[in-house]
């Protein structure tokens, strides 16, 4: 699979990332001397603290009744609530770990679902026109055969069905200013002072890592750079999308919504700015089959 710049990134690369990179689990440092009821409750209060949006998304979305797709599943917090919102639900992952997460959080909380499947997006093992609805929050921008990804979606969805998904946001504060601007000169400089032997730990020290060893020019390139500052320096592959992206990425859809969300751009702290449908982090597109009449 095709990266950008010449990088070739491969789904067992993200794959082995993902699975040793649980989404959002390093925000809660795992499982602690604790049951898994207590994590999870644990790990939703911060997610949805951190990104309140989201909830008033989902009720946004006609789940009630509804077969749905979940495309990426992290620790299953979204499951739980598609799952509570009526969705006869069945939920597939890349990684091994989140699909066992995602099975026991939905045991420990009494939750009924359809199935929670081990598999990739860019073949998915259900039969045409199985689904009314395919959601994925924050996945499909780690996907680098993302055409493939997305007939896929178009062929398992019915044909009234709807595709909601949100990827990261190119027209936003955290790729424009934050990602391109400041944090390129940030490791310019921390890089500087690795060469007067100082030596840089956590983060930052994996940035001059990846520098050194891809050549700090090569690296600093915004179609690089992109990749290891969206979650991770370690992070083998993302993609930032304009509407123009998605038109070009998404073949098999049409556009029937667009809306950004959540203000994020560390290491500025502009969380509470009133400007996330501007320059939000988050693209949240509402996708229908081409030449098909939505009829949610």
């Amino acid at each position: 699979m095709p990266g950008d710049a010449g990088l070739i990134v491969n789904e067992l690369e993200i794959q082995a990332f993902w699975a040793t990179h649980p989404c959002g689990e390093q925000l809660v440092g795992g499982v602690r001397n604790e049951d898994y009821e207590s994590f999870f409750s644990r790990y939703d209060d911060l997610r949805y603290k951190l990104e309140p949006h989201i909830p008033g998304c989902l009720d946004r979305i006609r789940f009630e009744g509804r077969e749905v797709l979940e495309v990426g599943l992290g620790l299953g917090s979204d499951s739980e609530q598609i799952i509570r919102r009526g969705a006869r639900w069945t939920g597939i992952d890349l990684t091994g770990e989140s699909v066992a997460r995602v099975r026991t959080r939905l045991g420990v909380r009494g939750l009924a679902y359809r199935d929670v499947v081990h598999g990739s997006v860019v073949a998915l093992p259900f039969p045409d026109n199985a689904f009314d609805v395919v959601f994925s929050h924050g996945v499909l921008h780690h996907v680098p055969d993302i055409r493939l990804a997305q007939s896929e979606i178009a062929r398992v969805l019915r044909p009234d069905g709807e595709a909601i998904v949100m990827v990261y946001a190119k027209h936003s504060l955290n790729y424009w200013l934050s990602i391109a601007v400041l944090r390129r000169f940030g490791l310019l400089a921390v890089y500087g002072l690795t060469r007067y032997g100082i030596r840089v730990r956590g983060i930052y020290g994996a940035h001059v890592e990846n520098a050194h060893s891809m050549g700090l020019a090569r690296y600093l390139r915004l179609e690089n750079f992109v990749h290891r500052n969206t979650d991770g320096p370690l992070n083998p592959y993302s993609k930032v999308y304009s509407l123009a992206d998605a038109r070009h990425d998404f073949p098999s859809f049409e556009i029937v919504a667009a809306r950004k969300e959540f203000m994020h751009a560390p290491p500025l702290p502009v969380h509470r700015l009133p400007f996330a449908r501007v320059a939000g982090w988050h693209l949240w597109l509402h996708l229908r089959p081409i030449g098909v009449t939505c009829g949610s």
